[in-house]
């Protein structure tokens, strides 16, 4: 194994998996390897400290609440929902917020059933705006989701009728939460009192 190893030393794998002897390789595409890999190692070891420090930090925003908590003799249960914890100086302030993924059920077909029922009711003097607006509410995008703001959006339309007003409840019905996300963030106020995120994204440093 160590003789197959100080072997494998003389050669450069290229993109078709193929061994190439090291001496064939150009110095530029040896350098360009050498760099690649330097940035690949550091990018890999920058995104786990990344990774433990959202774990820890998440624990110990966690931690902090249910200690604030203890003070009022109150035992807190379930998820913690968003929060903001602010620095004594009001400097600096770091929200904790809960991103709730929802989909909807076979009831949304009863409601666009219900929907379509009521557009070919009011088609004399319909405004074409409305039917637009309804039919972009349930258009799927690339991957086939529905947009779920859209179709809430229908809920705020002012419309009286009973049919409709049943649309809005099968709606409202077929909306189901399949999980959720955790995400923190950090601000710093800076002299003219705006609040500046302090970015971990690499592209946007």
């Amino acid at each position: 194994m160590a003789q197959a190893a100080i072997e494998l030393k003389d050669y450069m794998t290229d993109p078709q998996g193929r061994l190439v002897p090291i001496d064939l390789v150009k110095e530029i595409d040896k350098s360009r390897d050498g760099l690649v890999h330097w940035l690949v190692k550091n990018a890999k070891d920058l995104q786990e400290r990344m990774v433990t420090f959202k774990k820890d930090s998440m624990s110990e925003v966690k931690a902090f609440v249910d200690l604030s908590a203890r003070d009022w003799d109150v035992e807190l249960g379930g998820k913690k929902g968003n929060l903001t914890l602010m620095s004594f100086d009001a400097r600096y302030k770091v929200q904790l917020q809960v991103a709730e993924f929802m989909v909807f059920d076979e009831q949304l077909k009863v409601a666009k059933e219900m929907i379509d029922q009521c557009i070919n009711k009011w088609t004399e003097g319909s405004r074409s705006e409305i039917k637009a607006l309804i039919n972009d509410a349930f258009q799927v995008d690339k991957e086939g989701r529905i947009n779920t703001k859209r179709i809430l959006s229908l809920r705020r339309l002012d419309i009286k009728d009973e049919l409709w007003l049943r649309a809005m409840d099968a709606i409202t019905s077929s909306l189901k939460v399949v999980g959720s996300k955790e995400y923190i963030r950090i601000y710093e106020r800076d002299k003219n009192d705006q609040w500046h995120p302090i970015s971990l994204d690499l592209a946007a440093l």
